[in-house]
């Protein structure tokens, strides 16, 4: 378990407590209302990056190669998406761990993510193989 899930609401909890040691009741809407700031701007966040995926094929990206390049490992998957602008083929069996979704590009290139607990742990990126180097590597056996 991260410890991003305990630390953001306890953090809260104790903004509100220290707001309303040093300042009383009034500290108290401060604090509440910065934290509701705060969360109106994330879940702000959230909703344009899935409307902009919305918008676009399932599992399409401009450039598969660029993707490739932008990826650092641990990023969530909301970051991922926004990077894409689109939603990613599922290509694991839903609601399993780890979750893998591949996006691709117009050239057939593309790149498959691995993502444990909604962190990118590996990604690997596809390309195709041209027609004249197909003809000239050996069969697979």
């Amino acid at each position: 378990m991260r410890f991003q899930n305990f630390l953001v609401p306890l953090g809260g909890v104790v903004l509100v407590a220290a707001a309303y040691r040093a300042y009383g009741w009034a500290g108290v809407a401060l604090a509440a209302g910065a934290l509701l700031m705060w969360l109106l701007l994330h879940y702000n966040r959230v909703i344009h990056v899935l409307k902009r995926a919305a918008d676009r094929p399932i599992g399409f990206v401009d450039s598969a190669v660029m993707l490739n390049a932008r990826l650092k490992p641990g990023v969530n998957l909301l970051h991922v998406l926004a990077l894409t602008r689109s939603l990613g083929e599922l290509l694991s069996v839903k609601d399993s761990q780890p979750e893998v979704f591949r996006w691709t590009d117009g050239s057939d290139s593309s790149v498959i993510c691995e993502f444990q607990h909604g962190r990118l742990a590996r990604w690997e990126l596809k390309r195709p193989v041209p027609a004249d180097e197909a003809a000239t590597l050996p069969p697979a056996p």
